[in-house]
């Protein structure tokens, strides 16, 4: 053959006489390691932090009562407006504070439920699969209701009502977590669960330094999204609950003050002024962690 007909190596290939293996170790290396890169694990710990130190803060007070005298007309009213946003932040921050909450158990709970379902074992496949189903056909309305009923109805349990908020929306969105980890595990290519066999890697080796890594990526939108649904349903619990977030500051501005335009069009901007960046992070850090695949 002539050398015109000889082709160059190419960036997948290793140059010059290199052993068997060497095309995959090449290739390998060439994977984007996400968790290994400063400026990725770098801004993830520090929200970590963040929503952490949100986690443990202290809760305000739940007495939301204006002190500026509203015209008696019906027209808005830009002072009153601004007289209540030190109060909307208040109860911005408590649902926040249960939405974070709420998410750190979905996002554990989540894979668990994932794994179990994945299980070779009916004892434990099964259960999981009724959990999750049950979970996800009924609204989280009803949720709150039952789970309000049953603590009061059980002396044994003693929690309050932002507890009860946080731990019924953490197993709600855990049921929709958990089918966006098995889809993100189920995305990982055949090759990588036979080379885990191949190579006799015991069972937690190979689902955190094979399967996991890879899966993440591919689950990390869809669990942006339900961090901010999980945002916008947490007030729900202040209408049944009383937790003393954004909604529950409203009605509570409104039956004493008797308006009720200013309230609430302050919280739907409070939300938009939360729900917009964290959508925009969420998919900055989806761009950055994207995982190529051969």
């Amino acid at each position: 053959m002539s050398d015109a007909t000889q082709t160059e190596p190419t960036a997948d290939e290793p140059e010059g006489d290199a052993p068997p293996g060497a095309a995959v170790s090449f290739q390998l290396d060439q994977r984007h390691k996400w968790y290994r890169r400063p400026d990725i694990v770098v801004p993830v710990v520090l929200v970590f932090l963040g929503l952490t130190m949100l986690a443990v803060a202290d809760t305000p007070s739940a007495r939301f009562r204006s002190e500026f005298a509203p015209p008696g007309d019906v027209r808005f009213d830009w002072a009153y407006f601004f007289h209540l946003v030190p109060q909307m932040l208040q109860g911005l921050f408590v649902t926040a504070r249960a939405t974070v909450l709420g998410f750190l158990i979905a996002a554990s709970l989540g894979l668990v439920l994932a794994l179990l379902r994945r299980s070779e074992s009916r004892w434990l496949s099964f259960p999981a699969v009724a959990v999750i189903e049950f979970i996800r056909s009924t609204p989280i309305l009803v949720q709150m209701f039952f789970a309000q009923v049953l603590v009061r109805a059980t002396p044994a349990i003693s929690l309050n009502a932002l507890v009860i908020l946080f731990i019924v929306v953490g197993i709600h969105y855990a049921t929709y977590a958990s089918e966006a980890y098995r889809a993100g595990i189920n995305s990982v290519p055949q090759g990588q669960w036979e080379a885990a066999t191949a190579l006799n890697l015991d069972p937690l080796t190979k689902w955190t330094r094979i399967i996991i890594p890879q899966a993440v990526p591919n689950v990390l939108p869809t669990l942006g999204n339900y961090l901010v649904a999980a945002f916008k349903d947490v007030p729900i619990g202040d209408a049944v609950l009383s937790t003393g977030g954004v909604l529950f500051m409203a009605n509570t501005i409104r039956s004493s003050d008797f308006r009720a335009v200013e309230p609430y069009l302050l919280i739907g901007v409070g939300f938009l002024l939360v729900s917009l960046p964290a959508a925009w992070l969420v998919r900055r850090l989806e761009e950055r962690i994207s995982y190529e695949r051969d």
